[in-house]
């Protein structure tokens, strides 16, 4: 096996990753990722103690500990383009030797927990609650990039979504991942359960009409009336799926959590969106520190 060079895997004079800037030892096996920099203090206010910080662009990384359990939050920053370089850079630290630039022969699995905001695509999933992702579904192309399989039931609801919604048709080529069984099952009381949309974008991309016509106008509505079997399509934002297939193909455990600030069907926004975030990180980290 070849050494990765130097313009693939890129490395900086004090021996971290490029973009998230952190070295293999900063960071832990357990990660909670938000997309707004400013949420990871929301974070780690809540560690007992804080062994580690740092930030570059939108990537802000502190590393501690709540009880004994050794944990990491990051901010990645909106949409898939984002989480991309995360997942990536995040298992490049724990399985590739930064020293030879070769992929470990012995590989670590890593449990990484978004916890962000999205809007609900059904009635009775209010503002101000919480929905845990049992699939990613994209529209934004990413994994595709990527050689990736589904298995039977995921191509039977891929191929049912496609005929419904019809999104392949000059617009996106739609892929689907599951979550971490291991992390979802966690993550039951409280919580809604259901198919997550992801979004190359936040207006068009999601049904949004300001100043620009769209192509597919009845998107919101064709979303919230799919379902296959026992599946539905609960909310939709901007990095579960791309978090989700990336994490399958890498060998990782994921899960995406959401505190919902907008229900689409209703025509509601939460009236005080970042309590019902603070809510949803102080249920992750009690569930993360006690369970996982």
């Amino acid at each position: 096996m070849n050494s990765i060079a130097a313009s693939e895997l890129i490395i900086n004079s004090r021996g971290a990753i490029y973009h998230i800037n952190c070295r293999p030892e900063e960071i832990a096996n357990t990660i909670i990722t938000v997309g707004d920099p400013d949420r990871v203090k929301e974070v780690s206010k809540h560690f007992d103690r804080i062994e580690f910080k740092n930030n570059h662009r939108e990537f802000i990384t502190h590393t501690g500990y709540v009880g004994n359990k050794r944990l990491s939050v990051t901010s990645t920053g909106i949409g898939p383009d984002n989480i991309d370089i995360v997942l990536n850079e995040l298992d490049a630290l724990v399985n590739i030797d930064f020293a030879t630039r070769m992929i470990k022969g012995q590989l670590t699995a890593l449990n990484i927990i978004r916890v962000g905001t999205s809007g609900s695509l059904q009635k009775e999933i209010t503002v101000d609650s919480f929905v845990a992702s049992t699939h990613g579904l994209g529209l934004d192309n990413l994994l595709n990039f990527y050689l990736h399989s589904s298995n039977e039931e995921e191509k039977q609801l891929l191929h049912a979504f496609i005929t419904h919604t019809q999104l392949n048709r000059g617009i996106s080529d739609p892929y689907i991942g599951g979550a971490g069984i291991s992390l979802l099952k966690e993550f039951v009381n409280n919580f809604h359960h259901g198919i997550t949309v992801t979004c190359p974008g936040f207006y068009g991309p999601q049904g949004r009409v300001l100043r620009m016509g769209l192509t597919h106008p009845h998107l919101v509505d064709r979303l919230t009336s799919f379902n296959f079997g026992q599946h539905r399509i609960t909310n939709f934002e901007m990095e579960t799926s791309a978090m989700y297939g990336m994490g399958k193909i890498l060998g990782h455990h994921c899960v995406s959590l959401s505190a919902i600030v907008a229900n689409r069907i209703t025509k509601e926004f939460s009236k005080d969106g970042n309590a019902a975030v603070e809510n949803l990180i102080k249920q992750a980290l009690s569930v993360i520190s006690s369970s996982i």
